[in-house]
């Protein structure tokens, strides 16, 4: 696979172009901060409030306004809003021939987005949360980047989408191509089953077997909760043979007893019919459908969350960092 770095790509692109940023959240504030760190001089924001926006800066504007000005509109507001605000603010004021970005490839790969013919659509995706991508920004180094285009009505999307990847600092770490199908696919395929589903579950599971059993709810949530960043550190810095050489040959031998009969096979039967769900569109449908209804599956499961006693324990023991 051809990996692209600060040499590959031209900055003065995107430079050159006015940008509008659709949201302020997650990876709207983070993206919007490092394109003006980067050079990016005409950049305006658009979203619901323009409180933060307008005190950090940046001019704000209604997604219409956004549209009908820039020749470039990122997508960085939540997933399941982006077809609604496509269609209703942004289809009948683009400029013909600009571009339209997106940081995961969902509503183009499933076309609850299909953009007209005229515009260079192409995906961006940071391999990480915004909060990530910012600091490792301001701390000279960046975060790996997917990137692809669906659509290249001006011959230069590849480019561009090159360009935009470079000023959030991608250039620095690693810009990987892939398609939109890939890219999400894999990714909802991994939230769902491997890192914000099935990790947590694992936590919650081994917390509540330990305290059940009668151990400190202190010493349940050490060794459940705070050691999984440990392994994640080494996992990222080592890879996963390199992590068991790091380890004590107790734990590489408790895992080896143990891992197995975990992820059993039933596991990888289920973790293979939740990859065919994904990539059908049910999971997206859901989503959609649960936002249409006012979020009351995303509501419940943050209450439950919230409540759960994993959640007192390690705000106490937050504290003894302070």
């Amino acid at each position: 696979m051809k990996v692209y770095f600060d040499e590959d790509c031209d900055l003065a692109l995107v430079r050159s172009k006015r940008v509008a940023v659709l949201g302020y959240g997650n990876q709207g504030r983070p993206q919007a901060l490092n394109l003006r760190d980067s050079g990016v001089e005409q950049l305006v924001v658009a979203g619901r409030s323009g409180e933060r926006p307008q005190a950090e800066g940046f001019e704000v504007v209604t997604p219409s306004e956004a549209a009908a000005w820039a020749d470039l509109a990122v997508m960085l507001i939540p997933d399941e809003a982006q077809a609604q605000v496509y269609k209703q603010e942004l289809e009948p004021h683009l400029r013909p021939g600009s571009a339209l970005a997106f940081a995961h490839g969902l509503n183009i790969h499933f076309k609850l987005i299909e953009p007209r013919p005229d515009l260079d659509v192409f995906l961006v995706a940071p391999k990480g949360p915004g909060t990530a991508l910012r600091q490792l920004y301001t701390q000279d180094t960046g975060m790996i980047a997917l990137i692809a285009v669906a659509q290249d009505s001006t011959g230069s999307a590849e480019a561009l989408a090159l360009s935009y990847a470079a000023a959030l600092g991608s250039g620095r770490a690693g810009i990987l191509p892939t398609s939109f199908a890939e890219e999400a696919e894999a990714d909802l395929f991994n939230e769902e089953a491997v890192l914000w589903g099935a990790i947590p579950e694992l936590i919650y599971a081994g917390f509540e077997t330990l305290t059940e059993a009668g151990f400190s709810p202190e010493v349940a949530y050490f060794e459940c909760v705070s050691e999984v960043k440990l392994i994640a550190d080494l996992i990222y810095e080592r890879g996963i043979a390199g992590m068991r050489e790091a380890i004590s040959n107790t734990a590489e031998f408790a895992a080896l007893q143990g891992g197995a009969r975990i992820v059993t096979a039933d596991t990888r039967t289920e973790m293979r019919r939740i990859l065919r769900e994904v990539r059908s569109g049910q999971l997206a449908q859901k989503l959609i459908e649960d936002a249409a209804a006012g979020y009351p599956r995303l509501k419940e499961s943050r209450a439950k969350a919230a409540a759960h006693p994993i959640e007192a324990v390690g705000e106490r023991l937050r504290q003894l960092k302070q």
